[in-house]
C-alpha cells in the first residue's frame, strides 16, 4: 500500500505543490489564530500580555448575555440572517436556472457580466451609492414624487433598513453567487435533455425534472455552509448601511461588538462574542448536516 500511495505522490506531485500554498494559508491564518480565542477566558491586558492575564472563566460570556442591549442585538441578528437565508440565498439558484435558458451566447455573457460587476464594488462604495440614491433629491425621492408622495429619508427610517438590507445583498452578490450553480449545470449530461425532448417535455418540465434535480446537493452544500455563518452577517455590509437612527433595527453582533469591544479596547469581550458566534454557527450547520442526510445519502458536508 505505502508503495502505491508513494507511487501516486509521485506521479501527481504537481498537484501536492500547488496544494501547499492553500495549506500554508489554512495553518497561518485559521488554525494558529484559534489559539488566541483563549482570551476570551481572560481578562486580557495588552500589558500583561497573552500568557499572564489572568483567567476569569465565563464572565465575558455572562457580561453579554446580561447586557440589557443584547436581547435587541441578537433580535437583529437572528432577524437579518432569517432574511439573508430565506430571501436572499434562493437567487443565485433561481438567477442560474433563468440564465441557464437563454440561448444566445452573447446576450447570456452579456448579462451574465452585468450580475458580476456589483460584485466587485466595496460596501464603502455600495453605501455611498444608496445614500445617495435615498437623498431628499435622489432618484427614489424623484420617483415617489412623481406619484404626489412625499419625500422621505429612506436611510433614516427603521422601517426601510431590513427592505433595503435585503435589495442591495441581491444587487451586489447575487449574480456572483450564479457562478457555483453555472459551473454544476454546465456539466449536466446534453443527452438527457435530449431525452427528454424527444419525450416532448417542455423547457418548465425539463428544468423541474433535470436541471434542478441534479443542482440540489450543490445547493445544499452551499447552503450548509450558509448556515455556518447565520450569525456572521458581515460587518462592513451593515456598518455601512446602518444609521444612529435606524439602530433599533439594524444593530447586530458585529457592529455591537465593533463600538463596545474595539472601540473601547475590550478584546476579551469582543472576541467572546466572536465564540459565541462561531459555536452557534457549529451548532446549526451540525444539525442541519443531520438534517440532509436523512433527506438525501449524497447531502450533508460530512
Amino acid at each position: 500500500m505505502k508503495a502505491i500511495a508513494f507511487h501516486r505522490m509521485k506521479m501527481h506531485w504537481p498537484l501536492y505543490v500547488m496544494a501547499i500554498p492553500g495549506i500554508v494559508f489554512l495553518i497561518v491564518f485559521k488554525y494558529i489564530p484559534l489559539a488566541g480565542a483563549v482570551i476570551a477566558f481572560k481578562d486580557y491586558s495588552v500589558f500583561q500580555g497573552f500568557m499572564d492575564s489572568p483567567w476569569v472563566g465565563f464572565k465575558h460570556f455572562k457580561t453579554l448575555i446580561d447586557h440589557p442591549d443584547f436581547a435587541r442585538v441578537f433580535g437583529n441578528t437572528l432577524m437579518l440572517g432569517a432574511l439573508k437565508l430565506v430571501l436572499i440565498f434562493p437567487v443565485p439558484v433561481l438567477l442560474a436556472l433563468m440564465i441557464n435558458e437563454i440561448r444566445k451566447t452573447a446576450l447570456k455573457k452579456g448579462i451574465q457580466t452585468a450580475l458580476y460587476i456589483p460584485h466587485f464594488l466595496s460596501w464603502v462604495i455600495v453605501g455611498g451609492i444608496l445614500f445617495d440614491f435615498f437623498s431628499l433629491s435622489g432618484l427614489f425621492n424623484i420617483i415617489i414624487g412623481w406619484f404626489g408622495d412625499e419625500s422621505v429619508l429612506a436611510m433614516q427610517e427603521s422601517a426601510y433598513f431590513r427592505p433595503i438590507y435585503v435589495l442591495a445583498s441581491i444587487w451586489r452578490d447575487a449574480g456572483w453567487g450564479t457562478v457555483v450553480y453555472m459551473a454544476a449545470i454546465s456539466a449536466i449530461d446534453l443527452q438527457l435533455y435530449e431525452s427528454a425532448m424527444i419525450d416532448g417535455a417542455s423547457r418548465f418540465r425539463q428544468i423541474r425534472h433535470i436541471t434542478f434535480p441534479i443542482l440540489l446537493p450543490t445547493v445544499m452544500v452551499l447552503f450548509l455552509l450558509e448556515i455556518g455563518n447565520f450569525l456572521d452577517l458581515g460587518f462592513d455590509q451593515v456598518y455601512n448601511l446602518l444609521t444612529p437612527m435606524t439602530y433599533n433595527v439594524g444593530d447586530i453582533l458585529d457592529t455591537y461588538v465593533f463600538r463596545t469591544g474595539i472601540q473601547q479596547a475590550q478584546y476579551s469581550f469582543a472576541t467572546a462574542v466572536g465564540l459565541f458566534q462561531s459555536v452557534i454557527g457549529f451548532i446549526m450547520v451540525y444539525t442541519f448536516n443531520k438534517l440532509s442526510k436523512k433527506v438525501s445519502d449524497d447531502g450533508g458536508l460530512w
